[in-house]
């Protein structure tokens, strides 16, 4: 065995100890390891999981906005590399959505500098990076600071009625764009007056997909989309 994948496999070995170490969620750990931000969590939720996105602010309490998704929700253990943070100090925490509409936050935690020493080789690869991210269970970290679908701002709920769930809408300005497959407008929510809306499906006519674009005080927040499902005919 060369002396580089030894000194990988003893990173790999030491971030799964970690993993086991830590308390499930809705507690996560976030530690900088040479300047990366990895997010790590064990999720014990026995209600399935829809969405979990990883959410970043400069500001403890409020601010928070999407850094990435995973592929695969339920797995038990899970980790997120945010290579892209603009700031080595944000705020982290998760947001949980489950079937049935309900949904829940972490704990809000700063990167904790990890003084453990690596080789440049294993600084290079994550241990999500080995093997695929819908193989492994863990995700490869996004190219670009993109928007990742599904938003956590509006999604879709069991009964595929639309949520809409925002921060602060009494004192900040919202509005909502709403197009269909084609890019066609549809509607406008020209100011949400409630953190959590429920938005009827039938107001969409029709099944499929969907796009929407979130405005904070005339600036474009988020656009992302949302899909409504074909509902299994009863017996």
């Amino acid at each position: 065995m060369t002396k580089q994948c030894f000194i990988f496999l003893v990173f790999i070995s030491t971030t799964i100890n970690a993993f086991a170490q830590q308390k499930p969620l809705p507690v996560i750990m976030v530690k900088n390891i040479n300047n990366k931000i990895i997010v790590s969590w064990v999720n014990d939720y026995t209600n399935p999981i829809t969405t979990l996105n990883i959410q970043r602010s400069y500001d403890s309490l409020k601010n928070y906005k999407t850094a990435g998704s995973v592929l695969s929700p339920q797995s038990r253990e899970n980790g997120y590399a945010d290579v892209n943070a603009p700031y080595n100090k944000m705020y982290y925490r998760i947001f949980v959505a489950f079937e049935g509409g309900s949904y829940a936050y972490s704990n809000i935690m700063r990167p904790i500098k990890d003084t453990t020493k690596y080789s440049n080789a294993a600084d290079d690869k994550m241990p999500w990076m080995v093997g695929s991210g819908r193989d492994s269970g863990f995700i490869e970290p996004p190219a670009k600071p993109t928007i990742t679908y599904p938003s956590s701002f509006i999604f879709t709920a069991k009964d595929n009625n639309v949520i809409i769930h925002l921060n602060e809408t009494g004192t900040r300005k919202y509005s909502v764009k709403f197009y269909d497959e084609t890019e066609k407008f549809l509607f406008e929510i020209k100011r949400v007056k409630e953190d959590y809306l429920i938005i009827e499906k039938v107001n969409f006519v029709h099944t499929g997909w969907f796009s929407f674009e979130i405005y904070e005080d005339g600036e474009l927040l988020e656009k992302n989309k949302f899909q409504i499902t074909k509902e299994a005919k009863k017996l």
